[in-house]
């Protein structure tokens, strides 16, 4: 027996899978569950990712489409019943009914797409299919609970009441009593790297029986994103919505900054006017109020370029009263407005897992949701204009007073003899154990003070977070008394370094 196991001739490896335009198919992206789309000819105007071998896919039951890795796909037809049996969710039923509506008008029109796979896939069907695995991924199995999906389905949450369950996982769209509404979606650029920007009018207009997009009517082009302001949030910004496909037109005051974008695929705006009146959507995000109402109202600035039915969105960290003026300004002359503050740092920027805090035109937000995709992990819809100005300062007051507490632990810790990587550790094993602590405390540690987050910008948000809170008489001691830490800190020179460098206000 033994001798004859050790002759026994090797199982052969399953055949290989050829795919080919028209096919039904299962895309699997990232970490996430299969979902049933089919192959088309993306629209003309979409490069095709690098390197990647890789099809263009229609996902049935949403209004979005991806280029999906080769071997992230089986064949529809194969692999049918063993996804029922695995995801049993509302959305992804749908999405099969979606499936077999789409079979029923194929076979009504006498096109044969009923059974769309090679001769290959066809012999799978009937010998080797259990032979075809999925690759392995480090992230699986998914769990219920994860509080990230991918946004390549961020499209099924019609309606912001509501919580669905959709293909194994809570993708949570819950409308709260003040009106906000909070979107997740996973990191489109770590995690798959190739979703393609959604054009709606696309959307509507694609044909499953045909193999491919309708070439764009005059008018009817994908959105055109303008950018103003390219330094450490911005830059990673504009990066990813590079990645992500879309076209962008960018404008720095340092005109040098522009010249790695434009290397990548980007436009050069000569003026904010020009960029805002050649763009459907402008994005801004600059340093502070002054800069922000200078942009917008000074010379050969967004409002000169502003008219009916263009948009602006300002991502800049300033005060509610800066940015309720310029969205007066704004719609005064046709446009819409929509502020859109982020919370993160300059790797979290490049990462593309910003969190959005977004109030003003929920429709522009909507109208957003692609580029917040591409840009952040989160985004939230906070109601009228200045909400999210409010609630990016208070964050940020939270932040930039707790960043002082672990400057001023250190400092206690050493001239009290204790050790200050011992003080770490221990942090690092308790309940304020988190990726801010460790790499703020590494920053001191190693006296590397490089700006991921810069010192003299979370001073200026501690400022304007006690101003907000003396406009409704609301005591703010600590903020306060973390604020004259950081202007000691701006003082010896510190402006430009990062928000860590508060420790050097302690240690002179």
């Amino acid at each position: 027996m033994a001798a004859a196991a050790a002759t026994a001739p090797a199982a052969a490896p399953p055949a290989p899978v050829n795919l080919r335009l028209g096919d039904l198919v299962w895309g699997k992206l990232g970490r996430y569950p299969p979902w049933p789309g089919k192959i088309v000819n993306p629209p003309k105007d979409l490069k095709k990712p690098r390197g990647k071998k890789c099809f263009f896919v229609k996902f049935f039951g949403t209004e979005d489409h991806a280029w999906i890795k080769v071997e992230q796909l089986k064949p529809y037809h194969a692999h049918k019943e063993e996804m029922i049996k695995i995801n049993k969710g509302k959305r992804f039923q749908q999405a099969v009914d979606a499936v077999e509506e789409f079979l029923k008008k194929a076979k009504g029109k006498d096109q044969d797409l009923t059974i769309p796979e090679s001769s290959t896939v066809k012999r799978m069907m009937t010998g080797t299919v259990a032979g075809f695995k999925w690759p392995p991924s480090v992230s699986e199995p998914v769990k219920d609970g994860d509080p990230h999906f991918h946004h390549f389905l961020l499209s099924q949450t019609e309606k912001p009441a509501v919580c669905y369950q959709a293909i194994s996982k809570k993708l949570k769209v819950c409308e709260e009593e003040t009106g906000s509404t909070s979107i997740q979606a996973a990191d489109s650029t770590a995690i798959n790297g190739s979703i393609t920007p959604t054009d709606k009018k696309l959307d509507k207009e694609f044909d499953p029986l045909a193999e491919t997009f309708p070439d764009p009517q005059p008018g009817v082009a994908t959105n055109r994103i303008g950018f103003l302001g390219l330094g450490l949030m911005g830059s990673g910004i504009v990066s990813n919505l590079l990645k992500m496909g879309h076209t962008v037109t960018v404008w720095n005051r340092t005109a040098e900054k522009c010249d790695l974008f434009i290397q990548e695929g980007a436009r050069l705006g000569r003026t904010p006017a020009e960029v805002v009146s050649t763009c459907d959507i402008t994005f801004a995000c600059v340093s502070d109020p002054k800069a922000a109402k200078d942009l917008v109202l000074g010379p050969s600035g967004v409002l000169q370029g502003i008219r009916p039915g263009k948009c602006y969105v300002d991502m800049s960290t300033v005060d509610a009263d800066t940015v309720t003026e310029l969205a007066q300004v704004i719609v005064s002359r046709g446009g819409r407005f929509l502020e859109a503050p982020v919370s993160g740092n300059q790797q979290l920027s490049n990462d593309g897992m910003l969190v959005i805090l977004a109030a003003g035109d929920r429709g522009l937000y909507e109208d957003c949701s692609s580029c917040f995709q591409a840009m952040g992990k989160t985004s939230f819809f906070l109601g009228e204009v200045g909400n999210a100005a409010k609630m990016m300062l208070i964050v940020n007051m939270v932040q930039g007073s707790f960043m002082a507490t672990i400057a001023e632990g250190l400092t206690l810790a050493q001239v009290t003899g204790q050790s200050q990587q011992t003080l770490l550790d221990i942090l690092n094993q308790g309940q304020l154990a988190s990726i801010f602590l460790d790499q703020k405390c590494q920053n001191i540690l190693q006296g590397n003070f490089k700006p991921d987050f810069y010192l003299k910008y979370i001073q200026k948000d501690l400022r304007l977070a006690i101003a907000l809170g003396d406009s409704v008489n609301h005591p703010t001691p600590m903020a306060a008394a973390a604020n004259e830490v950081y202007k000691r800190a701006k003082a010896l020179d510190q402006s430009d370094n990062d928000m860590s460098a508060v420790y050097r206000a302690y240690i002179h």
